[in-house]
């Protein structure tokens, strides 16, 4: 199974954990922070502040934070001083990883992220090494209902100006130019299609195969990653078993 598909199962898994712990609920509102100081805190005219409210509010995220978090882009609260920065490296058996980063501190972060691939069996690279490797996309998640065929759906995506679509072991999954992820997930929802999840994404054009301890490796290096709070997104192009 492919590093993006594979780690996007164990992801959706982890969801709840993680937002028990407060993880999502920090990585969505740098998302609001940073978007809205981009692009203005109307999100009818600012796409970027407009997505991450839904996925906000998808995970629950209270009202008030959400608004807080506006204000701190805007400048009307004090805080939110992120910077955006894109972090590429190699995991073991020579993996492809590129991380979204948001970050108060880059010096600070750069340092512990690269503590995190030595530790893992890999190494943090220059900007460029690996980002070739991959191509923005958006991506919709929808998982198996009892009166949806993949047929059907497939049908439904093309009609609402999906790209692609792939089935993988629980879910499927559908692939869209970046910029129209939102307007393709809103003709599905209107449709009465339950979307699990909707992003931009970055989907690697190869892939790297794995085992054993590699694997493993690998594995502990995504949730490493993942677990950092100064990382948004981490995508791989590693491929395993699914075992």
């Amino acid at each position: 199974m492919s590093g993006h598909s594979k780690w996007s199962t164990i992801k959706r898994k982890k969801a709840k954990v993680d937002a028990q712990r407060g993880k999502v609920f920090t990585r969505l509102s740098k998302e609001i922070i940073v978007a809205a100081r981009l692009g203005g805190g109307d999100p009818d005219n600012n796409p970027r502040l407009k997505a991450a409210i839904m996925r906000a509010k998808e995970a629950n995220i209270p009202n008030d934070n959400i608004q807080r978090a506006i204000l701190k882009g805007t400048g009307e609260l004090g805080g939110g001083n992120y910077e955006e920065l894109v972090y590429e490296g190699y995991g073991p058996g020579g993996v492809a990883v590129m991380m979204e980063i948001m970050t108060d501190n880059r010096n600070r972060t750069a340092g512990e992220i690269r503590h995190l691939f030595a530790k893992n069996g890999g190494n943090l690279g220059e900007t460029g090494c690996v980002a070739w490797q991959f191509q923005k996309k958006g991506l919709i998640v929808v998982e198996p209902g009892d009166n949806l065929s993949e047929d059907d759906l497939l049908m439904a995506a093309l009609d609402a100006g999906a790209e692609d679509m792939r089935t993988e072991d629980d879910s499927f999954e559908i692939y869209t130019a970046p910029e129209e992820v939102e307007t393709v997930r809103q003709k599905l929802v209107e449709q009465g299609i339950v979307v699990a999840a909707a992003q931009v994404t970055m989907l690697p054009q190869s892939t790297v195969k794995l085992a054993g301890k590699e694997a493993e490796q690998m594995l502990k290096l995504m949730e490493a990653l993942e677990d950092h709070d100064d990382v948004q997104e981490v995508y791989a192009n590693f491929e395993i078993e699914e075992q």
